[in-house]
């Protein structure tokens, strides 16, 4: 008796099947997450506060405090954050 199961098959049960709509917005939910996280991480490596950084791109602080934890982000406000945090960003085509 194999109980074993793949990995896509656990993925699948938790998160919807590839291309259903359920999948679509876990995989959007994750991309803005680790986008989250790579934002909160760099401006806390350069010593920033969410205020300092929000004062540099002319927002306001609950937007930062939004991006870093999770909430869906615009390409353009990506751009702005990541251009005032040193970072660059790499868009390829697949």
């Amino acid at each position: 008796m194999d109980k074993s199961r793949k990995a896509k098959d656990i993925i699948a049960e938790r998160y919807g099947k590839e291309s259903t709509e359920q999948r679509e917005q876990f995989r959007r939910e994750a991309f803005a997450y680790y986008f989250g996280e790579i934002i909160k991480n760099r401006r806390k490596e350069l010593k920033m506060t969410q205020e300092n950084l929000a004062e540099k791109v002319g927002k306001k602080r609950p937007y930062i405090s939004r991006i870093e934890n999770g909430e869906d982000i615009r390409l353009s406000n990506f751009a702005l954050l990541a251009n005032a945090l040193g970072l660059s960003i790499e868009i390829t085509v697949e």
